[in-house]
């Protein structure tokens, strides 16, 4: 069973992390609690659950996360899934579209191989095998900011990539080569609201029209001069969209 914190009280909302993450990932999104009962995972290999064998495909991924919801008895829920967490997330309301009362996919698309990335998946897997991956977690987590070195956020990545098993990095790799998403969005019925950053490196504008076409009556927010973790980097801003599609 998937690690998870759960705070606050209201209307369930799960909120589902990216590569090289972890339930504290949310750190910024904990004000949140006011609102909405916070739900968030730890994906197997990351953060508490790095005990756990990583799934090498987003579907299992997101199975694993429906048996957490599963055991809390959790039937009906708000859902958000940030960069790897935005794939796995409309998985999930792919799956089990009856479940998901609205949408948030963050910083994210439905191209598993992210054309247009910073560096291909096939780069970052040879640089985590000859350099191990505590360097690469660190060049990677670089890239998420528009200055790095501003604020608590690249330091936040570091301790929480901390936890990741190098088994976890190459499955979740593996797991985007494999995955496309494209001919399942016509299968997610909620409302559906995209956020991305105007200098997101990892999730290029085009993956951003793939979804809001795709998802019939999706619509999208864009965070301005913020890069990949915008919900770090703006995070009063970031909450108060949230707020604002989920009310």
């Amino acid at each position: 069973m998937l690690s998870y914190k759960k705070i606050g009280t209201g209307y369930p909302l799960v909120l589902i992390h990216g590569y090289l993450g972890g339930q504290s990932m949310w750190k910024f999104q904990e004000e949140l609690k006011n609102d909405y009962d916070l739900i968030m995972p730890s994906l197997a290999g990351y953060g508490e659950s790095s005990h756990m064998v990583a799934p090498s495909t987003i579907k299992e991924n997101a199975n694993q996360v429906f048996e957490l919801l599963d055991y809390l008895q959790i039937d009906k829920f708000n859902l958000l899934g940030h960069s790897m967490g935005g794939m796995i997330v409309q998985e999930m309301a792919a799956l089990y579209p009856e479940r998901i009362n609205k949408l948030i996919c963050f910083g994210t698309g439905s191209i598993g191989v992210l054309p247009n990335r910073f560096e291909t998946i096939n780069e970052s897997r040879t640089k985590i095998k000859k350099f191990g991956l505590s360097k690469v977690r660190q060049e990677i987590a670089k890239t998420w900011f528009i200055d790095y070195l501003e604020g608590e956020g690249y330091t936040l990545c570091l301790e929480e990539g901390e936890k990741a098993t190098t088994q976890a990095a190459l499955a979740s790799l593996d797991a985007w080569e494999q995955w496309d998403g494209r001919q399942k969005l016509k299968d997610i019925k909620c409302p559906t609201l995209v956020i991305w950053s105007s200098k997101d490196r990892s999730y290029d504008w085009t993956q951003q029209e793939i979804l809001v076409n795709g998802i019939t009556g999706s619509k999208i927010e864009i965070i301005q001069n913020c890069a990949h973790n915008s919900h770090m980097e703006k995070p009063e801003l970031f909450n108060q969209i949230v707020r604002d599609f989920l009310n």
